[in-house]
């Protein structure tokens, strides 16, 4: 199973920027799907970007324009860039990895995850 660890979290003002990091070990995480998840105090955790082997990627709504996915295989690297920063992107920011490419934002048939890092945009 992979292990993952995310950094980059931190607390900024509302329109600025923050860059998460998703870093894997093993040899299969060049070949796997992974995910940003968010989770907010009371809410259900909810997929955010996610990127497939072959560069393929999704977006929610409510950050299209705003968040960008790449990854870096040869660094076992996902990141996410953040820009305008609203308070609504508050939550504790998880990356996960599967092995499928299909329903990529969902949380189904992710089965590595990382201990998540805080994201806190203040108004």
């Amino acid at each position: 199973q992979v292990q993952l660890v995310e950094s980059g979290g931190g607390l900024v003002q509302a329109g600025g920027s923050l860059k998460l990091s998703c870093v894997g070990s093993g040899d299969t995480f060049g070949s796997e799907t992974v995910g940003w998840f968010r989770q907010a105090p009371g809410k259900e955790r909810e997929g955010v970007a996610a990127i497939t082997w072959i560069r393929m990627t999704a977006y929610a709504d409510s950050v299209k324009g705003r968040f960008t996915i790449s990854r870096d295989n040869a660094e076992n690297t996902v990141f996410l860039e953040m820009n305008s920063l609203k308070p609504e992107d508050t939550a504790i920011y998880y990356c996960a990895t599967k092995r499928t490419v299909s329903q990529i934002l969902r949380t189904d048939d992710y089965k590595s995850w990382g201990q998540g890092t805080q994201v806190t945009v203040s108004s």
